[in-house]
């Protein structure tokens, strides 16, 4: 991800970014050579896949990233198992902070790394007209996915406290090494939630990246079960053997500011065609 103009209380992907509490730091690279060449295969990919908002890759164009992001290892953004933030020797204590370090972005996709301590969770949110491939590069985390239960019948002008059906995707837990997942606009899983078992760093593919002013706003939800409220008409929509839920859209929680850190991995190297 690339450099962006920042206020006082700066934004990052529009996860605000609180300036006057964030302390940059380093995590630096441990263990096995990186390998620059496959970030570098990634990022030249990713200026070929994305063709910029309001389009989404190719099925072949998907599995091409996907490829690519399956065989890559820690090692490859500068990461290693045995980085102490990785074996932290006391628990954390109170909610733990999540990190983020921007490797590039452009306004057609970004590459970012998050580092969630152990318990730690990225609620409920959207990714808003993007497609996003996520690479979980180490450690074991819980994820929760859903989509909205009929999307092409969104309105958006209705408020936002205003629960709507959404059909349960994912619901599981996952441990690196493991298969790059895929989100679409639609579809895969667009609403998803993190939550860090053991420390865990993901590697995301964001195609285009969050922008406010471009209404890609990162939205927040919780979700409530299905059985809790009352289903009215909208159980017409329901299909048999899927798991539904309630969402209601929510303040960004405190949590989810996060503290941006500088990427100790490879550098891309940018060249002109």
């Amino acid at each position: 991800m690339a450099e962006q103009t920042r206020d006082r209380v700066g934004r990052l992907n529009n996860k605000v970014i609180d300036k006057r509490r964030c302390k940059r730091r380093r995590i630096r690279s441990t263990g096995a050579a990186p390998n620059p060449m496959a970030l570098q295969r990634l990022f030249l990919s990713c200026r070929q896949v994305f063709e910029g908002p309001g389009t989404v890759p190719s099925p072949d164009h998907v599995q091409k990233l996907c490829r690519i992001l399956d065989g890559m290892v820690p090692a490859d953004v500068g990461l290693s198992k045995d980085h102490p933030f990785f074996k932290p020797k006391t628990p954390v204590e109170g909610k733990p902070r999540i990190t983020q370090t921007i490797i590039y972005q452009c306004k057609n996709f970004s590459l970012c790394i998050f580092f969630l301590p152990a318990t730690a969770v990225i609620p409920l949110h959207n990714h808003p007209g993007m497609t996003v491939f996520s690479k979980l590069l180490l450690g074991t985390m819980h994820i929760k996915a859903y989509d909205w239960a009929d999307p092409g019948k969104l309105d958006e002008s209705v408020l936002a406290s205003q629960r709507r059906l959404a059909r349960l995707k994912a619901n599981s837990v996952f441990t690196a090494p493991c298969s790059t997942s895929v989100l679409y606009p639609t579809s895969g899983g667009n609403i998803h939630a993190f939550t860090a078992i053991t420390p865990c760093a993901v590697l995301d593919v964001l195609g285009p990246p969050y922008s406010k002013e471009d209404g890609r706003d990162c939205s927040y939800y919780r979700d409530i079960p299905y059985s809790a409220l009352p289903n009215g008409e909208i159980t017409a929509v329901k299909e048999e053997g899927e798991s539904y839920g309630w969402l209601e859209e929510i303040e960004m929680p405190e949590e989810s500011r996060m503290e941006v850190i500088q990427y100790p991995g490879p550098r891309i190297m940018e060249v002109t065609s």
